[in-house]
């Protein structure tokens, strides 16, 4: 059954305006997303100080240790509907879309239970200073016992995303940022309550934005709307998505644990350190939303074009999405490098932690066009249904190789910089190995022949 998509499909009109009219949004929601942890960097840091800003800043590897998995079968699922989509199956769409929703649902469940009773365990294993630890535990375990709404958030975001609706969730994440920044200042520069207050703060505009969605799903036309009733499981549905997202899901929560590892060597210099990398680690967030924007555009633009088996668009917008990522982010790379010192002292004016993010900076920021290759690479094969092949290359050259190089330098050379130059020396392993089988693997080719069968 074909019918009138409610938002423009990116299976026709100029490739370069349909994945930028998407990018766009895509790009303003996730810097207001990006705001959320931020904002609670800011205000804890400026009101409560380094140890509360260390315990916040260091926050993001271990959550996404956890929800990472769970972010990768949305990307799954997301690439099953905009593949329906594209093809005007809008049955199947619908039928993908409520069993998307009922696998987030269940999917919260243990990720609260986890994430609340051994956050506290997996902060000891890190090494998390003694000074630091009561923070850290407090703020996981206020922001995990709200699982579900983050959950359900990306769910319903990868949803309207993969229907080519990139508007909406924009407009439902400025609202929900705000509400977190006023939560925040008011919980902890006017209540002076602690860090968990700002977890607090987190969750509940998270839940915002999360109905928010949910109210659009079910106002859709007739063909793809959300009904409550109909939230189930279609088994060869949750197959597809499964099998698609399966190898995203593994490959986010590995990555992550690898992040975990180095995040318990920065933690072995200290307070200062975790704050610092911390602080440039949230800058870099902020710095490198564009690609990450791109490469999810480039997901969704595959997914539908190869839905309606146009190849040669997919082919072309690959080659556009690549090259305006690379050249993005060596721009973004060159600014924060330039100015890191005054960025970092936003969150922190101690001299010790504006050093350490200073530091890592300069060590990583020229080199972000490898990371922007690797991740538009990733994204067109994930949309392609191809997700095996980023999640082998990014396990083997950002977990195994990376913490292989960590482990082993930082006992011959005890500096924090031997740390920083492991990110650029993965990034290069992972884009030689993509250009490898982007151009040498004839991908595309054999998707099409799987299609004519």
């Amino acid at each position: 059954m074909k019918a009138k998509p409610y938002a423009a499909p990116m299976t026709s009109g100029p490739i370069w305006q349909r994945i930028i009219a998407f990018a766009i949004p895509l790009f303003l929601g996730n810097l207001f997303q990006q705001l959320y942890n931020t904002a609670d960097s800011l205000i804890v840091g400026n009101f409560l100080g380094s140890e509360a800003l260390a315990a916040v800043s260091s926050s993001g590897n271990l959550i996404f240790l956890l929800v990472g998995f769970f972010n990768g079968m949305s990307v799954g699922a997301g690439v099953v509907i905009g593949r329906f989509y594209g093809a005007g199956d809008l049955a199947n769409v619908r039928r993908s879309i409520h069993t998307t929703i009922a696998f987030g649902l269940v999917a919260s469940i243990p990720l609260t239970i986890v994430g609340v009773t051994l956050a506290p365990k997996i902060l000891i294993l890190m090494g998390t200073p003694e000074e630091v630890l009561p923070n850290s535990v407090a703020y996981f375990q206020v922001y995990f016992g709200g699982s579900v709404s983050f959950v359900m958030y990306n769910i319903f975001v990868g949803i309207l995303q993969a229907m080519g609706d990139s508007r909406h969730p924009l407009i439902y994440l400025i609202i929900s940022s705000i509400t977190n920044v006023v939560l925040d200042l008011f919980f902890v520069a006017v209540l002076g309550f602690g860090v968990g207050s700002a977890a607090f703060a987190t969750v509940v505009s998270q839940l915002l934005s999360a109905v928010l969605c949910l109210v659009k799903l079910m106002r859709e036309p007739a063909e793809i709307r959300v009904s409550l009733r109909e939230i189930r499981f279609d088994l060869p549905m949750l197959r597809q998505i499964v099998s698609n997202g399966l190898p995203a899901g593994i490959q986010n929560s590995i990555i992550s644990l690898a992040n975990v590892v180095v995040q318990s060597n920065i933690n072995a210099f200290g307070a200062a350190a975790m704050a610092g990398c911390g602080t440039y680690s949230k800058i870099e967030g902020f710095g490198f939303l564009p690609i990450t924007c791109f490469a999810l555009s480039m997901t969704t633009f595959t997914s539908q074009n190869l839905g309606a088996q146009k190849y040669d668009r997919v082919k072309k917008g690959a080659v556009f999405g690549c090259i305006t990522s690379i050249v993005l982010a060596e721009l973004v790379g060159i600014a924060i490098y330039i100015l890191i010192p005054t960025l970092a002292s936003f969150f922190n004016r101690t001299p010790e932690v504006i050093a350490y993010g200073t530091a890592q900076a300069r060590v990583v920021t020229l080199f972000y066009f490898l990371l922007a290759f690797s991740h538009c690479s990733a994204g067109i094969l994930r949309g392609a249904g191809r997700s095996f092949v980023p999640m082998l290359v990014m396990l083997v050259c950002w977990c195994v190789i990376r913490v292989s190089y960590i482990t082993a330098a930082v006992r011959i050379f005890p500096v924090i910089d031997v740390i920083f130059w492991a990110y650029p020396l993965t990034w290069s392993l992972s884009t030689v190995v993509f250009l490898f089988y982007l151009f040498k693997s004839n991908w595309l080719k054999r998707f099409e022949r799987t299609q004519r069968v």
